[in-house]
């Protein structure tokens, strides 16, 4: 399903919106809600509006789990690190207990911090399989998702749930395929006319996720979403 917005603002209240309604629905169902962040600056403005006084008392933030799809390899305190950014537009403002914060420890040698975040999501999902209730995920303008990147064999890998992306500047680490087709469902945000070329050709070109890696994620009929705005819908067929 894809949802047009007419601007960025517009996208990012829906969002937020979205992420409210589904934590109190799974909170109420299965008593915790268990998300995936993305990172880049695309979510930047619905963490913030998340942590506004309507959204932020809306969330029941003590039954939160919060993960990563993926992170670059840099300290806490560097402005690449998506942990510093969701900290900074987010989660110091609203009351979640710090042990349900579960960020990708990537300072060093990547390969390590995959296994070492794998570990960690396995001893967590303790029962097959493992289902993140929310995925949110951006779109690069190569097609790439969290840090699945064009024709990288971490698109290809069907046994592990996290990968090392070395070869990045600065390397990588990432949720993959097999996990986030587990997601209960799924939020691609995409945003700004530079978008537009590459979601006409992932939403509306035939699959082939080794060059469009965002085409592989296909978690089941119903579970993915695309929100996006105009500028980004601009040379979609028929967008609706």
């Amino acid at each position: 399903m894809i949802r047009v917005f007419p601007d960025a603002e517009a996208l990012s209240r829906a969002a937020a919106a979205l992420f409210a309604r589904a934590a109190r629905r799974t909170v109420r169902n299965s008593g915790r809600f268990i998300v995936a962040l993305s990172g880049g600056q695309t979510p930047r403005r619905t963490y913030e509006r998340l942590a506004c006084p309507e959204c932020r008392d809306a969330v029941p933030w003590e039954a939160v789990h919060i993960f990563w799809g993926d992170e670059r390899c840099v300290p806490f305190e560097d402005p690449r690190s998506n942990a510093r950014m969701a900290h900074e537009a987010l989660l110091r403002y609203v009351p979640i207990p710090a042990h349900q914060i579960h960020p990708i420890r990537c300072e060093g040698d990547p390969e390590t911090a995959a296994a070492r975040y794998e570990a960690l999501l396995r001893s967590f999902f303790v029962e097959a399989p493992p289902r993140f209730d929310l995925i949110l995920l951006g779109l690069g303008e190569d097609g790439h998702t969290a840090s699945l990147f064009p024709f990288h064999p971490a698109v290809t890998e069907q046994r592990r749930w996290v990968a090392a992306v070395p070869e990045a500047d600065p390397p990588r680490v990432t949720l993959t395929l097999p996990i986030l087709n587990q997601a209960r469902r799924v939020v691609f945000l995409v945003t700004g006319a530079r978008k537009a070329g590459i979601l006409r050709e992932v939403l509306q070109e035939p699959p082939d996720p080794l060059r469009r890696p965002a085409q592989g994620v296909r978690p089941g009929p119903g579970r993915v979403l695309w929100l996006v705005d105009a500028a980004a819908a601009s040379e979609l067929l028929s967008p609706r």
